[in-house]
């Protein structure tokens, strides 16, 4: 792995626009490599994170989880995270644009795919925006990743009760979508964020990062990883464990 990251940044240097691809859980082991082969020079490197987040069976080695907050805090790196397999093609292709003069960090779970028509014509994304899925009055629902799709099944099954949820796919971590941020929080007192990844410098504590420097006031609530090491298990029931899946996020709701 750290052979592999200072491989890509050497690639860089000449020109070319390398994908590294290699498991959250491994690319632990090349964190020194990231931060001085790779940001420290501002390179063109993209890093392609396989099972971010909670992978069932192969255990506690393997979660996934810790690279949303040890990314986030590397100077120079953009980080984000597909809500789905779409999204996941959007980002690999916004990722190598010339315009991009930066590290890029995409993390996506281990699993099947959910969407039949995936393949469908590239779409640049703006980096650093979000994006309203659901329109809500009551609580707004933020998610990065894949918690999105749990998200909106959740409010699937509220519609028509007397809750209103609004939701928003905030697709990166950093840069943060301010506008969109600053919205939420003039508009909603009460505010979930939902992530599957450590609490702890998360994106959740972003979001919490932000409303303190801008002033904003409100009732939130992080729902992800909790602070220990999570055993084996399926990720279903990892999800449910966490408080992250769908009864999770209508319970926070709640």
């Amino acid at each position: 792995e750290q052979h592999a990251v200072t491989f890509a940044a050497g690639l860089a240097t000449q020109g070319l626009i390398p994908f590294c691809n290699i498991y959250s859980s491994f690319m632990q082991r090349a964190y020194d490599q990231v931060i001085h082969d790779v940001a420290i020079q501002n390179l063109h490197v993209v890093f392609c994170l396989d099972r971010g987040g909670l992978v069932g069976e192969d255990g506690p080695t393997h979660h996934g989880v810790f690279d949303i907050a040890y990314m986030r805090n590397i100077p120079n790196m953009i980080v984000s995270a597909p809500m789905d397999e779409a999204e996941l093609r959007n980002m690999m292709y916004t990722a190598q644009l010339d315009e991009v003069d930066a590290p890029f960090s995409i993390r996506y779970p281990r699993g099947c795919g959910m969407t039949v028509n995936w393949k469908r014509p590239f779409e640049k994304l703006e980096i650093g925006k979000g994006r309203q899925l659901s329109e809500g009055k009551d609580v707004a629902i933020l998610t990065i990743g894949k918690t999105g799709i749990m998200a909106q099944k959740a409010i699937e099954l509220i519609a028509g009760e007397d809750i209103s949820a609004a939701h928003f796919d905030m697709r990166f971590v950093k840069p943060l979508d301010q506008e969109l941020l600053r919205m939420v929080f003039q508009k909603f007192s009460k505010i979930i964020t939902v992530e599957d990844g450590v609490i702890q410098g998360g994106f959740g504590s972003a979001v919490l990062e932000f409303m303190a420097e801008n002033g904003f006031s409100a009732k939130v609530k992080v729902l992800g990883i909790p602070d220990r090491f999570i055993e084996h298990g399926s990720q279903d029931d990892l999800y449910k464990e966490c408080g992250i899946d769908v009864g999770g996020i209508l319970k926070a709701v709640v």
